[in-house]
């Protein structure tokens, strides 16, 4: 089944991309492999999810933010790519969690975008993954995260 199919099926759609806030691409390519600057779980420029984990924004919520900002990545890609099904394999991915000092399970939250890459791409939608957790993050989004596909010639 092809990967939009896939998402459309799991009642998802890709959000549009937004311009780079900053200086910077969403997308360099070299080779074949894609690095995909940070996304955070925006929609329409506007961040659906503020605020820090352990304080103001519950596990749950966390793990939506984390899908979302998978759903941003994956947009950026078709973007660069024009196909999501010439993804190869996700490579690498690094999230970042707005949290408390105290609050130490930024694996689950990430999980929301791992989640939906294996899903999608089943063992090749599995990558070398971190999850840090931090004390701020732009537009005080609880979460971005960037990563590194392989893909297709």
């Amino acid at each position: 089944m092809k990967i939009e199919a896939k998402l459309a099926q799991m009642g998802l759609k890709l959000p549009e991309v937004g311009a780079p806030a900053g200086l910077y691409v969403p997308a360099k390519r070299i080779g074949n492999l894609i690095y995909l600057s940070g996304q955070t779980p925006d929609i329409d420029g506007v961040t659906q999810y503020c605020g820090t984990l352990g304080r103001d924004v519950s596990l749950e919520d966390g793990y939506k933010a984390a899908q979302l900002a998978g759903l941003n990545l994956l947009a950026v890609l078709k973007q660069e790519l024009g196909d999501l099904d010439r993804v190869k394999n996700f490579v690498q991915v690094l999230g970042y969690v707005q949290s408390t000092p105290e609050f130490h399970e930024h694996p689950k939250v990430i999980n929301g975008a791992s989640q939906l890459f294996k899903d999608l791409y089943g063992d090749a939608g599995v990558a070398a993954r971190m999850a840090i957790g931090t004390n701020a993050l732009p537009e005080s989004s609880c979460v971005e995260i960037c990563c590194v596909v392989e893909v297709a010639d």
